[in-house]
């Protein structure tokens, strides 16, 4: 509106994908110099990346549009000052950066330009890598390997990643259909000179046996239109076939312009056909351009876990192949990045205070990056971390909180403490949703609620503002603007509004507060609400 212009300009999707999650818009003030400083310092805090360094609140934003018009209207000038001074104030935002990761990063970016090319510049280095992340649960293996998404998107690679269910073991290649899922969605807001051009390639790799991608794919339906039937085979064949073709299906995204990721979380649940499909990619000696990266908790992990027996068979295969394979283990968090992790929450200079509460903490929580910020969050609203407003800094009491008596054995704990504090709509829809999975939709609950989907957005809605749930899109608000839960949705069947956990933990921390044995695998073994989640569940793919 100020300057008649877009944040970007680009006429690529994934450069403009690229300039959104990673490029910094120019200010209004450099293209129109009769903007005033602090109005092109308000845009800006608005159009930050990072969540914390954008306003927290429509008060704050009020209050500098507000100063600003006030000046206007005194002196026909509107002088500088800092954007969002009066916005943070006694709000709790812990950053949304990695702490003492670097190396691991580096790694990470280093095996993506090897697959990719751009290391040695040739074709002939090019080809296919896996790398596995593991560590104990909470220690950022997910949040590890999303920072370098930024950089593969800038190389115009495409990153899709998928999530393994203990739950879902059953279900063949989950993730991997949820991975390709996220792509075809994304290939689907292309042009249609573009979407014309993806038609061609997918139908030629895939030949006669479209119908085998687009059986497990609806969405590639989208793109190459109804497939005609595939012949019936025994479940080993057709087992074989499935492999054979997803292979030419996954050829297709792979090339030197565009370098394919796919992340897969959760190895440890990771079902028997979905690591012989990793197996049958990493050791095809014609795959180029891709990289896997899986990510696994290596405390629930045993010498006899199938992921081994996968490992050994692609170094059996062939020269080389165990090149090919590389393993990055995170450890928790130094004492000095805790320390860091404070200082920057808690904005405080006070060094030594500062070193007190992180020593604290981090005998309490051992450096595991999840279960600190989840102690930090409980310290705050138990009034235990308190901003003081004449000071204008946080306050503590060493003493009051090493009394709460929180140890990191018993985090999902901590977890279903916050959940007791919230309504019990908000309970009861997050049991249901806990039955379903880590991942859940709006539509699903709603039917399992026995609610109307804006019921059910309502009964949410703690949930997300406390952070243990999280929209997967935007699309949440829809079902929250609409008077009429029925009416108002009619004419939307085609938006699904989803949701995860912010962890596993929250998972089994729902199910603690139901009295569940605090073991995950036994989370729905005898939940109240598992019979009627059953039905619900997705199908197993043909």
């Amino acid at each position: 509106m100020l300057t008649g212009e877009l944040p970007f300009s680009a006429i690529d999707p994934l450069e403009l994908v690229h300039c959104h999650i990673a490029k910094i818009a120019p200010a209004p003030r450099s293209l129109q110099p009769e903007i005033p400083e602090a109005i092109s310092a308000i845009v800006m805090k608005l159009l930050a990346k990072t969540a914390e360094d954008r306003y927290q609140s429509a008060d704050g934003l009020r209050f500098d549009l507000e100063t600003c018009l006030a000046q206007l209207q005194a002196s026909g000038n509107i002088s500088d000052f800092t954007a969002g001074n009066a916005d943070r104030a006694g709000q709790l935002l812990i950053p949304q950066k990695l702490y003492g990761r670097e190396t691991e990063v580096a790694a990470l970016l280093a095996a993506f330009n090897r697959v990719s090319g751009v290391e040695n510049k040739t074709d002939s280095h090019a080809g296919v890598e896996l790398i596995l992340v593991s560590g104990y649960s909470g220690i950022g293996k997910s949040c590890l390997v999303n920072e370098v998404q930024k950089p593969i998107v800038r190389q115009r690679g495409y990153f899709i990643s998928g999530k393994f269910d203990q739950f879902k073991r059953n279900i063949p290649y989950a993730s991997l259909i949820q991975a390709f899922q996220s792509l075809i969605r994304q290939l689907l807001t292309e042009s249609a000179a573009s979407i014309q051009t993806w038609k061609q390639k997918l139908l030629a790799a895939l030949g006669t046996n479209g119908k085998v991608v687009t059986d497990v794919i609806p969405e590639v339906e989208l793109i190459i239109g109804k497939q005609p039937e595939v012949p019936q085979l025994a479940p080993t064949e057709s087992q074989n076939r499935f492999n054979r073709v997803f292979k030419q299906f996954i050829s297709v995204f792979t090339a030197k312009k565009h370098p394919l990721v796919v992340f897969l979380d959760d190895l440890q649940w990771a079902d028997s056909a979905s690591l012989k499909l990793i197996e049958l990619l990493v050791t095809d000696s014609e795959s180029k351009y891709l990289l896997l990266i899986g990510a696994y908790r290596d405390n629930e992990f045993s010498a006899t876990h199938p992921l081994i027996q996968t490992i050994e068979n692609i170094q059996k295969t062939g020269a080389g192949l165990s090149e090919k394979i590389s393993n990055i283990v995170l450890n928790p968090l130094d004492l000095s990045h805790v320390e860091q992790l404070i200082s920057e929450t808690l904005e405080s200079k006070n060094s030594e205070k500062i070193q007190l509460l992180a020593e604290l903490l981090f005998n309490k929580t051992q450096g595991n990056p999840f279960f600190l910020t989840q102690l930090i969050r409980t310290l705050y609203q138990e009034n235990l971390l308190v901003y003081d407003f004449p000071s204008g800094a946080w306050q503590w009491d060493l003493g009051h909180i090493q009394a709460i008596g929180i140890t990191d054995c018993n985090v999902v704990e901590l977890i279903a403490r916050n959940i007791r504090k919230l309504p019990l709509s908000a309970q009861s829809a997050l049991k249901l949703a806990a039955c379903i999975g880590n991942r859940f939709n709006l539509e699903v609950l709603a039917i399992v609620s026995e609610k109307s989907q804006k019921e059910t957005a309502l009964s949410l809605w703690d949930a997300l503002q406390a952070g243990l749930v999280l929209p997967l899109s935007n699309d949440y608000k829809i079902p929250l603007v609409f008077e009429g839960s029925e009416t108002g949705l009619s004419g939307l069947q085609d938006v699904r509004v989803g949701y995860r956990f912010l962890s596993q933990k929250s998972t089994a921390a729902v199910c603690n507060v139901v009295r569940h044995p605090a073991k995950e695998p036994n989370l729905r073994s005898n939940c109240q609400f598992n019979k009627k989640c059953e039905k619900w569940r997705p199908p197993v793919p043909k």
